[in-house]
């Protein structure tokens, strides 16, 4: 990734979206030929000079000071997402070339988190490692999400899942928006650690293979999802609409628990005891397969998938 063009892009960003009345500035007139603020309306709001907001644009933070950095944002209107993401750019370019990435260690659930995780048989849970990687799932979260355990392989990871295979597209009843907040996320992750191989890997490949990743990431949105609603259009039990929390775990950075529920009363949730059902009469999966406490972290090495044509 280049850290460089990523601060610009999304400083730029952040301009062109605030227009002067909700920034407070006066215009007097005359045709404004960029969108948004100028480069020298933001400097004054931020109380700092022209030149200086300028070299910050074109995408140099070395050095910026945690006060300049909390101006811009308050000046740009930035949420809580979007300032932890400035922060994050800006501490990646001071560390620079002197910071040694060391080699990633492989990214496991703690054996008591799998523990846990078989304590809710009648919650659908699955355990997330960074960038969409499925580490495990009780057995209701393997049934709710069928496409990500295939039979006698590994998990898959969800991001490539989203962007590469067809099905996604037809399992989310409202794919765009799923996958938008996917792509968010991604970025904000980026910020954190623009130099992981496996980050940019991934950015490639679904830039390469998806005109809809493509799109989107060069629109440097950032959020925050750690709960939410999902529609599914499940192959087993049809239409439904689950609500899902994300519980991180203290003991291992990088991994979240992930429980879905329907709300009491609906058709989602007569749907959800269906699937309880149904799974309650599927056999036992042979030892070694998809346990939660038995499926092996997965790292981002799994064989690529490309699009169907």
């Amino acid at each position: 990734m280049d850290l460089a063009r990523d601060v610009q892009q999304f400083l730029t960003e952040m301009r062109a979206r605030l227009t002067p009345e909700e920034a407070g500035v006066t215009v007097f007139g005359g045709e404004r030929r960029v969108p948004g603020l100028r480069r020298e309306e933001v400097a004054q709001l931020a109380g700092v000079s022209t030149a200086y907001y300028t070299r910050m644009e074109r995408g140099n933070l070395r050095g910026v000071s945690e006060s300049v950095l909390r101006s811009l944002a308050r000046t740009l209107r930035m949420n809580e997402a979007e300032t932890r993401h400035l922060f994050d750019l800006a501490r990646a370019a001071s560390d620079g070339a002197r910071t040694r990435r060391a080699k990633p260690r492989p990214v496991r659930l703690p054996p008591r988190a799998a523990l846990l995780m078989d304590t809710m048989p009648d919650v659908p849970t699955l355990a997330m490692g960074p960038l969409g990687t499925v580490l495990a799932a009780n057995d209701l979260g393997r049934a709710l999400f069928p496409h990500l355990f295939p039979a006698g392989g590994q998990p898959l990871n969800h991001t490539r899942y989203l962007f590469l295979d067809e099905r996604a597209r037809d399992f989310y009843l409202d794919w765009e928006h799923d996958a938008r907040h996917v792509v968010s996320a991604l970025r904000l992750t980026a910020g954190q650690d623009p130099s992981d191989p496996a980050l940019m890997a991934l950015i490639g490949e679904l830039a390469t293979h998806s005109p809809e990743f493509r799109t989107w990431w060069a629109g440097h949105t950032v959020t925050v999802h750690t709960a939410g609603t999902k529609g599914i259009r499940h192959p087993v039990v049809g239409e439904l609409t689950v609500a899902y929390e994300t519980l991180a775990l203290g003991s291992a950075p990088g991994v979240n628990i992930v429980t879905y529920l329907a709300d009491p009363g609906t058709s989602s949730a007569d749907a959800l005891n269906l699937l309880r059902s149904w799974t309650a009469t599927k056999p036992l999966p042979d030892e070694g397969e998809h346990s939660s406490a038995g499926t092996p972290a997965r790292s981002q090495a799994e064989p690529r998938r490309t699009p169907k044509s």
